[in-house]
This record gives C-alpha cells, sequence and structure tokens, in this order.
C-alpha cells in the first residue's frame, strides 16, 4: 500500500495481473473448441489491454483492445476498457459513449459499471456516479464490492449526505475486514456527526494496524482526524502526541493549518 492512508478514486484504479499472450490461437474441426479458442483469445486481449492502461501505455492499450472487438463487437469488458482509454486521453463524450455500449451489451457487467461510476465521479456528475454505484453494489458476487461500497461513501459525502456516506463506509469496513481507507472515512464522518464514541472505536482500530504494519503511516488526515477525537474526549497526551506528528511530517498541509485555527478558538 502506498505510503499514508489516503483517500483517492480514479477511473482507472484497479488492480489487475498482466496476462502474457504467447503462442497463437489453435483451430481445430471442432466448433466447440474454436468458439473456446476465441473466446479465450478475446479475454486475454482484453486483460492485456487492462494491464497496459494500469501502466499508463494508452496505445498498446487501444492496439489490444482493436483486436478484442474485432473478434466481439459487443464484447462488455472490451468496450467498458476502451471507455478508460477514452476518458484517458480526455475524449469525454466518446468515454461516455463506450461504456453505455458495454452496459447495453451487458447491464450485468458489474467492472464495466464501476468504471462508469468512477468516471461519472471525475466529471463531478456526482448523482449519477451515485446511481452506477448502487446499482453495482446490489451484485453480491462482484469480489470487489467492498471498493464499490467504499466509492459511494465518497460520493455520498460530496452531495452532502453524512448519513449515507456513514452508511456506505460501514459496509465497505465490514465486506474488507477493516481496510485502512474505509476505516479512516468511516471515523472521519462519525467525527463530522459527532459520534465521537463511535468515532473512536474506529479509530482505534486504524490506530493499530498503523503500528502494526511498518508499510503504513499516518497522512494528515488521519492525524487530525485523531486530535479531533483526542480533543473531544480531553485526551491531552494523545493530541499532543498527534498533533506534533502532524506539525513536524507535514507542516504545509491544510489539516495542520486548520489544527492551528482549533485551538487558537481556544485563546
Amino acid at each position: 500500500m502506498a505510503k499514508g492512508v489516503t483517500v483517492k478514486l480514479a477511473a482507472a484504479a484497479v488492480l489487475m495481473a498482466a496476462v502474457v499472450l504467447s503462442g497463437c490461437v489453435t483451430t481445430t474441426d471442432s466448433r466447440f473448441s474454436r468458439e473456446a479458442d476465441r473466446q479465450k483469445a478475446l479475454n486475454n486481449y482484453v486483460q492485456l489491454a487492462t494491464a497496459y492502461i494500469g501502466q499508463g501505455n494508452l496505445e498498446r492499450a487501444r492496439n489490444h483492445l482493436e483486436r478484442a472487438l474485432e473478434i466481439d463487437a459487443d464484447s462488455a469488458p472490451a468496450l467498458a476498457a476502451r471507455g478508460l482509454v477514452l476518458s484517458a486521453e480526455g475524449e469525454e463524450k466518446l468515454a461516455e459513449k463506450s461504456f453505455r455500449e458495454a452496459l447495453a451489451a451487458d447491464d450485468g457487467y458489474t467492472r464495466g459499471r464501476v468504471y462508469y461510476g468512477a468516471f461519472l465521479y471525475s466529471l463531478e456528475r456526482f448523482e449519477d456516479a451515485r446511481n452506477q454505484f448502487r446499482t453495482a453494489s446490489k451484485d453480491t458476487d462482484y469480489k470487489d464490492r467492498g471498493a464499490v461500497f467504499y466509492n459511494l461513501g465518497l460520493t455520498e459525502e460530496r452531495l452532502g449526505s453524512l448519513a449515507g456516506a456513514e452508511a456506505a463506509y460501514r459496509r465497505s469496513v465490514e465486506l474488507t475486514r477493516g481496510e485502512a481507507r474505509t476505516l479512516l472515512s468511516l471515523s472521519r464522518v462519525l467525527v463530522e456527526q459527532q459520534d465521537y464514541s463511535e468515532a473512536s472505536r474506529y479509530y482505534s482500530r486504524l490506530q493499530t494496524m498503523i503500528q502494526r504494519n511498518t508499510r503504513l503511516t499516518h497522512s494528515p488526515e488521519s492525524l487530525y482526524t485523531g486530535i479531533r477525537i483526542a480533543r473531544h474526549f480531553r485526551d491531552r497526551d494523545q493530541e499532543a502526541s498527534l498533533a506534533l506528528l502532524l506539525k513536524n511530517e507535514y507542516a504545509d498541509s491544510v489539516e495542520y493549518q486548520q489544527y492551528k485555527v482549533l485551538i487558537a478558538n481556544d485563546r
């Protein structure tokens, strides 16, 4: 995990392993075998394209997607991945057209719906994004369902619905078994709603996770959230410890400026 507990949503932020395509597709007289080979080639092209998108190599991704669409012009995975490429190239109208075509080809292709939701979020079309994430969250077979609820939580926040965000983050915490970013987001939203007892419970889990995992460190957001909880419970030692970290590590952050305003108001 990248340094710090951070919150980001990106249209192409889906981690997939690269699949190396070697050799050529074998043809036989069996119609079943020919169809199986065709599907395998299609899947490989899409997987390779998605891996290249993750690497930022859009030209290679596009080439593989063109081959995939030559095999099946109505392939929802290929059309959705093409939407990612077009979005990365700044072709917003064409990207949306491709995402819509993917869902028209297969309304149950949840990954494509998540891509589309993230695309809409990036355009600040939050109500549309929320609709896509809500639909995607109903797919109980989708393996990244916890991430869908996390994205839904982010969208609910941008729409000003703290209760909706809290509900989505709680489901994300349950499904991911307490991923760091979801624990932080839930803690922060609970603080915003002045539910400090619940916020403290989830923040303690985050603190324990950071202490046990050397790959995780506090971010300005996580430190400021902890400071607000500590101040509410008048835990001066905890507040001072987190505030010192915030000052030493992130003196230029927005959160440190907010903390200075906070303590100035007490004087």
